[in-house]
């Protein structure tokens, strides 16, 4: 029987990149892998003709070699490689593809391996503060549902006064080696979950678990200058692992609550400041909170425009893990009045009157700017 087209075995074009040629094989060794197909020639067949098709496409000289001259340039054992007579398998690095059917594919301790598979889950816990909180930091008590290790059996899973038994599917090694056609592959044991032991006798408590649900408190402490959307991590302080395994951790998710006064903007503050029409031309002094419950002095020099900033250095929020400040930026906004009385629309009236140019730049500029447009 001829064989198929490597480029139509993978379902890609000539021009494909090596990513598309890798996630092309991906999808066909993973559909068609022996471990997900027990017993199935045809899916057997077709995993072997994706991983030989890959073995040759994911090589550049002996994809080049088949651009030019097809199968034959395999043929009579022209650039088969010493990976079970596969062309081109020993070239190609199938560590990442396979790592997610084949385990520790580079080997690895099996003791580290034994309690990465039975470390606890990670938690989150989402966490509102104020922005005056996200200023001065904090020490907060937070309650949680978790699971911790069992008190009866310290953890092991089995009746206090027993142990634990070497798992008889593995041996207590907690992998297994399959030979899957050309592969000798090792895998997480079915039966012990990788621990390497079973529980004959277990726990009344935590029926074999080493683990129960239980509710936690425990103080945290938030950082000065934390940010919206900051995570902290608290190690160990997730679900107990089973039979010896690790903890998880604890995630902080910090939400910091919009203030009604200022808006923040990484380290610095923004505040507007609302001032008269006579402050703002004629000058002033104004008081402004600070975030951190003090008070502030600024001076309005007369002529002030609207939308005028002002900085104040060092009194916006804290840098985290540093000693110093951003700042704090003082917007003014001029309120022209909507209501007047007699007297006030008098003075206005006359005001209106004695103006001129000099008083207001602005409004002769752009005057000069609309007579020059309306010549044109």
């Amino acid at each position: 029987m001829a064989k198929r087209d490597y480029y139509d075995v993978l379902g890609v074009n000539k021009n494909a990149s090596p990513e598309e040629l890798k996630s092309a094989y991906r999808k066909l060794a993973v559909k068609y892998h022996p471990d997900k197909n027990p017993g199935d020639k045809v899916a057997e067949d077709k995993f072997k003709e994706a991983s030989e098709a890959y073995g040759i496409l994911s090589d550049k000289s002996k994809k080049e070699n088949y651009d030019n001259f097809g199968h034959a340039a395999f043929e009579n054992g022209g650039g088969r490689g010493g990976f079970g007579g596969f062309g081109g398998f020993s070239g190609a690095d199938f560590s990442d593809i396979f790592e997610d059917f084949f385990g520790d594919f580079g080997g690895g301790s099996r003791r580290s391996s034994r309690k990465s598979n039975n470390r606890g889950s990670d938690l989150r816990y989402d966490l509102s503060i104020s922005l005056e909180e996200a200023y001065a930091g904090k020490k907060q008590n937070i309650q949680f549902s978790t699971t911790e290790k069992c008190n009866t059996c310290k953890g092991n899973g089995s009746k206090p006064g027993t142990s634990p038994d070497r798992c008889t599917y593995c041996g207590g090694n907690g992998r297994v080696r399959t030979n899957q056609g050309f592969f000798t592959v090792q895998q997480t044991c079915p039966q012990c979950a990788g621990s390497g032991e079973e529980i004959t006798n277990p726990c009344n408590d935590c029926n074999g678990q080493g683990n129960k649900q239980s509710s936690k408190k425990i103080s945290v402490t938030i950082p000065k200058g934390v940010d919206d959307g900051t995570r902290i991590r608290l190690a160990g302080k997730g679900e107990a692992g089973t039979r010896g395994g690790g903890s998880g951790d604890l995630y902080l998710f910090i939400n910091v609550e919009n203030h009604e006064l200022f808006k923040r903007s990484d380290v610095n503050l923004f505040f507007e400041f609302p001032i008269s029409l006579a402050d703002a031309a004629l000058g002033t002094s104004i008081e402004i909170p600070t975030i951190d419950g003090g008070k502030a002095k600024i001076k309005i020099p007369n002529g002030t425009q609207n939308g005028k900033q002002f900085r104040l250095k060092g009194k916006g929020m804290p840098f985290m893990r540093r000693g110093d400040y951003g700042d704090l930026y003082v917007q003014v906004k001029t309120e022209v009045p909507i209501f007047l009385n007699k007297e006030q629309k008098e003075l206005l009236e006359k005001f209106r009157k004695i103006e001129n140019e000099r008083s207001n730049p602005s409004i002769k500029k752009f005057f000069q700017k609309a007579k020059s447009f309306w010549k044109n």
